[in-house]
């Protein structure tokens, strides 16, 4: 079941997001307590991730300019997220956890429509406004990736499209990578914090890794809108879901 879990939760994140919403509740069922879940589920997806990344390698069309700050962004605040998650309580954050999925959402459907000042150029041509605009939102999609995660490609993929991204391929490569340095720097917070199962974690990871390299290389085949369907409907069953756990 862990190695479905990780093929499933490493092909939903090469695609979209969500990979979290199989992981964790799989990891929970074995029996693995709430925040090593957490952090066992991070360290396998992140595998899926970092494989996916190399699939989508060639659709990675950015500029070092906007590059090099996302990524600072991104290390720095899977960090912040990771150490909050291991000193704070869980509860409090799933009360806001879905309205953050719900923005994250809706910003992904009208993002374009919403930053009609940049053009689809802006992964090369941004503005040094721009840069430091997606940076700071970057920064606080980061904090959420470190501490929980859940949803993180969704959230990832609609600061892409709030800073004028239109390809979904090329935003799915760079979220991607963006999504390494934040689990990446996560994952060695939970590590040395010795909050990772080893056992159940060791077969998701292989799960994973199958799942988001070949899950990033066929959804490449797929139409744009597909994909970017596809992304609609994890949101919306990711904001219901969190609604529904939250305030029940």
């Amino acid at each position: 079941m862990l190695f479905v879990a990780g093929v499933l939760g490493g092909a939903l994140n090469a695609v979209a997001g969500g990979g979290g919403f199989i992981a964790f509740p799989a990891l929970l069922f074995t029996g693995v307590p709430p925040i090593p879940s957490n952090a066992t589920q991070t360290i396998a997806l992140w595998c899926g991730v970092t494989a996916s990344s190399g699939a989508y390698r060639e659709r990675l069309d950015i500029s070092r300019r906007v590059l090099i700050p996302l990524i600072i962004t991104s290390a720095l605040g899977g960090l912040i997220g990771a150490f909050l998650l291991l000193k704070t309580p869980a509860h409090t954050f799933l009360r806001i956890l879905p309205w953050l999925m719900l923005g994250a959402t809706l910003l992904f459907v009208f993002g374009k429509r919403l930053t009609g000042v940049f053009t689809a150029g802006v992964a090369h041509n941004a503005s040094t406004a721009a840069i430091v605009g997606a940076s700071m939102f970057e920064l606080v999609v980061a904090v959420y990736g470190g501490y929980f995660g859940g949803g993180l490609g969704i959230m990832n993929l609609a600061m892409l499209a709030a800073i004028g991204m239109t390809d979904i391929h090329a935003m799915n490569a760079l979220k991607s990578v963006l999504g390494s340095a934040i689990n990446g720097v996560a994952v060695i917070a939970f590590i040395v914090a010795r909050a990772v199962y080893w056992k159940q974690g060791g077969v998701m990871i292989l799960g994973a890794l199958l799942g988001g390299y070949f899950g990033a290389h066929y959804a490449q085949k797929l139409p744009q809108w597909v994909v970017r369907s596809f992304v609609v409907v994890v949101g919306t069953g990711m904001t219901i879901y969190f609604f529904w756990r939250g305030y029940r």
